[in-house]
């Protein structure tokens, strides 16, 4: 439901109006709809609840909410129970009316559908209680996994487009460019810019029309923070937005957004269409005069479109590919006009600055880079989804305070930050800080945040191979320097994983990557060499016993295992129950041999073997 608003007191007096009819103490059943939890199942969750709901006549007495990502994401479907804040991960449709008899109407725990901390094995009733949320400072999610992400009055019951309306009120365009750059927020989407300087720029570069553009072309395998805030809160990236506009004098704005991301694109476009009919969008927004609209444009998916440059020739309709610079979009972007580009958690991050004021802001995080960072969680660790803490907060406090440590409690080996463009950070550097200038001096990006755990089961070598054949295929193809030097480099990494490289290609790929680097006309071919210089950095014997010794440790290069039965075979038989191109013979209580050439290297017999009969 909406209210045409045409006046900053018309919305005042409905803010006040819904704020007035909250019940803090009525019961609500909060099931996450973010992708994750739809995909495991939290839609038939959700209508199971809406059935018990109706079932017993409580339309009136509880409150059935489905809300955005809650960031724990490999426990989903997650439904919490407020006002206690019960907390049930994995929740089935079976489970729905028991939860409803026993913890909405009754307020208790169900002891075996409560959560398991991995560290302690006990069971944890409450969310505030669990390590994986209680170690974070949710400033940016504060709202994702407690409001309808499409309803404008939740929005607004929750302080939504306070800010804004304060900016109206009290502000210059020149005080709110003050305030940001007072903040010291720097943007989220990659280099870390200062914010407010760039708005500075655009506001004072001449031209007939400012536009804004909010990149949401998130393309980092791993990473999910951007889509996540659009599935989850899109009203606050569209008030980020208004403030921006405001600010550097746009009348129109865009949302480039990948067109994978089906429900951020959903919600966002519903967010949109409910600010308009709200009166806080358009022509005159509550007849202040101020004017500004939002449009939403769907990318292709291509990585390279998330480069300023690549991603407005994009939005013009051309193919997707950078230009050089200066000039900067700042001063000439769009449409040759003066454009402001920042990333969906920049945008996010806005609201919280006017709100709570710049000199609140600055105190979290470090000296250089301020406020929150959220980092989508993944790999090899026991608790996996998004996490926000304080810029500066230590890579092990994520990984073992956060994350719950390595799986089946191995051993850390690695931690990927910054995606295909970012660099592997080792064990002797869990104690780094994570912001701005600590990572880059560790070889690695901020980026948007992926952090991908590796154990020790990872090969190195393979790692980089990985993300440069991703950067190689991602590349537009405009400057030599990306299309043919990656194209070499991922040919000497193919060449060392397969066993034909010499100790002549580790020089001639470090080489490369140097002129690649500086060479290459935009991001994406500037920090593709980091994952192979960051490995080849902090991991080195591993590339040189790929090429002198023809061996992977891990057991990832195929070309190079070769698997054999060794005499602690006892005859049990199981390795040869489990190859699955008979290519291991013996009788039974004899020693088993292997057929090399028939051998398919899939590592059955390995795994399956409890003698360590097995080597590879």
């Amino acid at each position: 439901m909406t209210q045409k608003s045409s006046s900053i007191s018309d919305f005042v007096s409905w803010q006040q109006r819904i704020k007035s009819a909250v019940d803090a103490g009525r019961s609500q059943i909060i099931v996450c709809g973010g992708t994750g939890c739809v995909a495991l199942g939290s839609e038939s969750v959700y209508d199971a609840f809406e059935s018990e709901i109706k079932k017993q006549g409580l339309e009136k007495e509880v409150l059935l909410k489905g809300t955005g990502c809650h960031g724990f994401c490999e426990k989903g479907p997650v439904v919490v129970i407020l006002p206690d804040q019960f907390f049930y991960p994995g929740v089935k449709p079976e489970n729905v009316a028991e939860i409803f008899k026993e913890t909405v109407i009754g307020r208790k725990a169900i002891e075996e559908l409560l959560y398991v901390d991995p560290i302690s094995s006990k069971k944890i009733t409450y969310e505030y209680d669990i390590p994986f949320y209680a170690k974070q400072q949710r400033n940016i999610f504060h709202n994702n996994g407690r409001i309808d992400p499409v309803d404008v009055e939740d929005f607004i019951a929750h302080n939504g487009y306070n800010a804004f309306v304060k900016v109206l009120q009290e502000y210059s365009p020149q005080d709110v460019i003050d305030s940001v750059i007072k903040a010291g927020l720097r943007g989220r989407g990659g280099g870390g810019f200062p914010t407010g300087v760039k708005w500075d720029i655009c506001r004072k570069a001449s031209g007939q029309e400012k536009y804004l553009i909010c990149n949401a072309d998130e393309g980092d395998p791993g990473a999910f923070m951007d889509r996540s805030i659009l599935e989850g809160t899109p009203h606050a990236i569209i008030e980020g937005m208004l403030i921006s506009a405001f600010a550097i004098g746009a009348c129109t704005g865009f949302i480039y957004v990948r067109a994978e991301y089906p429900l951020a694109v959903k919600n966002t476009r519903l967010a949109l269409e409910q600010a308009r009919d709200s009166g806080l969008l358009g022509d005159n927004i509550l007849g202040t005069g101020f004017c500004f609209d939002i449009e939403i444009r769907q990318g292709a998916g291509a990585f390279v479109c998330g480069e300023e440059t690549a991603l407005i020739a994009s939005i013009e309709g051309h193919r997707g590919m950078p230009r050089t610079r200066p000039p900067f979009p700042a001063v000439k972007g769009y449409a040759d006009e003066p454009t402001n580009i920042n990333n969906v958690e920049t945008f996010a991050n806005i609201p919280l600055i006017i709100e709570n004021g710049h000199e609140w802001y600055s105190k979290i995080g470090t000296e250089k880079s301020k406020g929150t960072k959220v980092f989508a969680l993944a790999g090899k660790v026991k608790n996996t989804g998004l996490v926000e803490v304080p810029m500066g907060t230590t890579l092990r406090a994520i990984v073992f305070g956060i994350g719950g440590g390595i799986e089946n409690d191995g051993e850390f080996k690695a931690a990927q930050l910054g995606g295909p463009s970012g660099g592997c950070i080792p064990t002797q550097y869990l104690d780094t800080p994570l912001d701005y200038e600590s990572v880059q001096e560790v070889g690695a990006i901020m980026g948007s945040g992926g952090l991908i755990v590796m154990d020790q089961n990872v090969c190195m070598v393979d790692i980089a191979r990985y993300f440069l054949d991703f950067v190689q295929s991602e590349s537009c193809g405009k400057c030599t320097p990306c299309r043919v030097g990656t194209r070499r480099m991922l040919d000497i990494l193919e060449s060392i994983c397969g066993g034909t490289a010499r100790m002549d290609d580790l020089a001639k790929l470090e080489e490369l990557a140097v002129d690649v680097n500086r060479a290459s006309l935009c991001g994406l071919g500037q920090t593709a060499p980091n994952p192979v210089l960051s490995t080849i950095k902090n991991f080195r014997d591993e590339y040189v016993e790929h090429i002198e010794k023809r061996i992977c440790t891990a057991g990832v290069c195929l070309e190079l295992l070769c698997y054999q039965i060794t005499e602690k075979c006892v005859g049990c038989g199981a390795c040869k129950k489990v190859c699955p191109v008979a290519a291991i013979t013996g009788e039974k209580k004899e020693i088993h041999v292997l057929d090399t050439e028939k051998c398919t290297k899939c590592g059955q017999c390995y795994n399956v073997c409890k003698f360590e009969a097995v080597k590879r």
